[in-house]
């Protein structure tokens, strides 16, 4: 069965989809007596131009961790053996090359890159992970004792063993350049404690290593008997061939397909809607133009097993099945992925001019890893340097839009692409990740209504390459400091020309129905925290809510993330019904990780915010765990109280950020005049004239107010702090 991609899957925003793909897969690999599989892959992401994005469960850790132990759990329970991968922090390479190095501290490793690992290692029995092939703090992972020993074994009490990605001990030798003979790289892989080579032919060299005293024994027992324990576990000397699960079991089962088609129904993204577009009413349409490379070819994804039409439903073939006769189809591909040709874009002009509306399915495609690697520019090693539409795909869309012709973009895709001209000027905008041999078929029935989508993004599209990290969990120094965005038509700073802001954020994703949330309530307990909001379905379709709960450590002794994810649940309502829906969360996903690897629980205030998605935050409340530290007092708070002299003085001065850069626009308010009695030039100066003892505040889009106690001062001099 070809089923989503992870991507896909993380979209769906219901790790219960992943428990049962992962009990699905087990019927076709008991099929063929398969009793391990490489995966999970619980990478988190954080650098878009990277291939493997589609393999990832995105940008967040603790969604990471949801969709992970959904998927362990899925295995575990069916019969199959785990193997996460990829151990160590894989998911943002330094350029987004593949196999490049991370550049973290301790804190953000264990933090963001390895949490989900940690979740699933701690808290089910899974026997095997996969290191990764790239380096953390110069040196590889794949021969580092403190992410394969200390970390996994001694902290975490992992009785699994550890198995290269493939190749990964030569390219010690061939790659980092640590090692330069074989024996040194198995030298150094099995001393970090690595157990298995996949691939290459290194551990031939470990007993000519024992024989020359290099390398002690015990080291190899040891490796051997992680491997025999994981055996014991997985049942393979009662069972070696699984016999106990063939018979029941068959390949490409009905109950599968069917899954298939219900991820790829939850996982679709309506990234935009403007007026209603969509759903298109099948009654009023005479005709429809299905354009794009992604119209008429299935796209299933890296490591899939075919990139045939024949095994799968495109999503020409799933429009043309669902209109029947009723509707005309206007097809033209239009152009292709992995060229600038622009010769058939005439025609796809043409079949938009000839129809009432026109679909353009725009996107990726990716290799079948170890098969077909033509035409690919996403997937393993399929990286790109920006995040543009590739070939002629931006230049089809422009002239299509410009025919005067209604639009919709579909993006059949494994990564994020930039499509600031796209979200600015199309009407409607779907983003379908590959979604399996369904696809089709389900994109079908969401662009008519037959489905309600209810995909939310699990990593957040950037303007562009430049703009990257974009994610929504930045440390609250990351985004910019001035908060003055400019254009070229009035230039700013954070960015001259343009906004760190993401193009959509984390969590976003529309419906064909509208949500409310309201009745916000948290309460403490000894371990966790409760909360609750009441959501509303107050449109006319039933659909899909995901609320989803944020956090935010107000003060705390390392700069900690603007706000984190720490639940969500999604839910399904009629028009007009509302549930009250439980995000709560143990205390201990409070915590952080200094860099010696030590976590923390601070006490202090941490705001609660819950919303529809990390850039849409409906309600917040905030609550104070612990004591808080004393953290002494401002001196205007602690001065005496002023004993006004009766008269009006005449106050100027010039305020400036914390940079000292003049602002201007900077309105003056007088408490005692109760109005604004002055606003700064753009040298950033002011005068007034008012009592001694009056209190001024200094007011600007972007800053928090500073309120100024005169206390008889003839020159004050602001700072605006962000």
């Amino acid at each position: 069965t070809i089923f989503p991609q992870n991507i896909a899957l993380a979209s769906t925003f219901n790790p219960d989809l992943a428990y049962r793909r992962a009990a699905a897969t087990t019927g076709d690999l008991h099929y063929q007596g398969i009793n391990q599989v490489l995966a999970p892959c619980i990478d988190v992401v954080r650098d878009l131009r990277w291939g493997r994005v589609e393999e990832t469960y995105g940008e967040d850790p603790f969604l990471n961790a949801a969709f992970a132990c959904g998927e362990v759990k899925g295995y575990l329970d069916n019969g199959i053996s785990p193997m996460l991968k990829h151990f160590g922090p894989h998911g943002n390479p330094s350029g987004g090359l593949n196999l490049a190095g991370v550049d973290c501290g301790t804190g953000e490793l264990l933090d963001i890159y390895m949490y989900p690992f940690e979740k699933v290692i701690r808290t089910l029995p899974v026997m095997a992970v996969m290191s990764t092939y790239n380096t953390w703090q110069r040196q590889p992972n794949s021969a580092s004792h403190y992410i394969l020993t200390e970390l996994l074994r001694d902290k975490w009490k992992f009785k699994g063993y550890v198995y290269s990605d493939w190749g990964a001990i030569e390219m010690l030798r061939t790659f980092h350049n640590t090692a330069d003979t074989k024996a040194e790289a198995a030298r150094q892989a099995i001393m970090a404690g690595l157990d298995v080579e996949a691939s290459s032919d290194c551990f031939p060299e470990i007993p000519g290593l024992i024989a020359d005293s290099i390398l002690d024994p015990a080291v190899l027992d040891h490796a051997v008997s992680r491997v025999l324990l994981a055996k014991f576990k997985a049942g393979l000397f009662d069972d070696p061939f699984g016999e106990r699960f063939r018979d029941k079991e068959s390949m490409h089962s009905s109950r599968s397909i069917a899954l298939a088609r219900e991820i790829a129904d939850e996982s679709t993204v309506l990234l935009k809607n403007e007026g209603g577009l969509l759903p298109l009413d099948i009654d009023k349409l005479r005709s429809i133009a299905v354009l794009g490379p992604n119209a008429d070819q299935v796209q299933f994804g890296d490591y899939s097993w075919s990139r045939n039409n024949q095994n799968g439903i495109t999503p020409l073939a799933g429009i043309t099945r669902l209109c029947g006769d009723r509707v005309k189809i206007n097809y033209e591909r239009g152009c292709d992925i992995m060229s600038k040709d622009t010769s058939g874009i005439a025609k796809a002009v043409e079949a938009a001019r000839n129809s009432d509306i026109a679909i353009i399915f725009c996107g990726s495609a990716s290799a079948s890893l170890a098969r077909d690697y033509s035409g690919s520019n996403c997937g393993e090693g399929f990286d790109t340097p920006d995040l543009d539409l590739t070939g002629a795909q931006s230049q089809l869309i422009r002239e299509v839009a410009a025919t005067g012709k209604p639009v919709v973009l579909v993006l059949v895709t494994g990564k994020a692409y930039s499509i600031n001209w796209e979200k600015e000027n199309i009407p409607a905008i779907l983003l379908q990740w590959y979604a399996g041999e369904r696809a089709g078929e389900s994109i079908a029935d969401i662009i008519f209504g037959n489905t309600n989508p209810s995909g939310h993004l699990p990593v957040s599209f950037a303007q562009s390459a430049g703009h990257l990290p974009a994610v929504y969990n930045h440390l609250p120094g990351d985004r910019g400091y001035y908060k003055a965005p400019g254009t070229y038509q009035a230039p700013g700073r954070d960015y001259v020309f343009s906004s760190p802001a993401p193009l959509f954020a984390f969590g976003h994703g529309l419906s064909y129905t509208e949500f409310d949330y309201s009745g916000l309530t948290v309460e403490q307990k000894a371990d966790s925290i409760i909360v609750r909001i009441n959501v509303s379905n107050i449109g006319k379709r039933t659909g899909k809510a995901v609320p989803q709960l944020y956090v935010r450590d107000v003060a705390s002794s390392v700069a900690t993330p603007v706000k984190q994810l720490k639940a969500f649940k999604k839910i399904e309502l009629k028009p007009g019904e509302t549930k009250s829906v439980d995000l709560s969360f143990h205390k201990n996903e409070l915590r952080f990780t200094d860099n010696s690897g030590k976590r923390h629980l601070e006490p202090g205030d941490f705001e609660i915010m819950v919303g529809a998605a990390s850039d849409n935050i409906a309600a917040k409340s905030t609550i104070t765990i612990g004591t808080k530290t004393a953290k002494g007092k401002d001196s205007a708070t602690s001065a005496p109280a002023y004993k006004s002299q009766g008269k009006k003085i005449t106050i100027s001065g010039t305020v400036r950020d914390v940079q000292a850069t003049p602002l201007a626009n900077v309105k003056v308010f007088s408490k005692k005049q109760k109005k604004n009695v002055a606003t700064t030039g753009s040298d950033g100066s002011y005068k007034v004239k008012t009592a001694d003892d009056d209190t001024l505040t200094f007011s600007l889009d972007g800053y928090p107010d500073n309120v100024t106690e005169v206390r008889g001062r003839t020159s004050i001099n602001p700072a605006m702090s962000k």
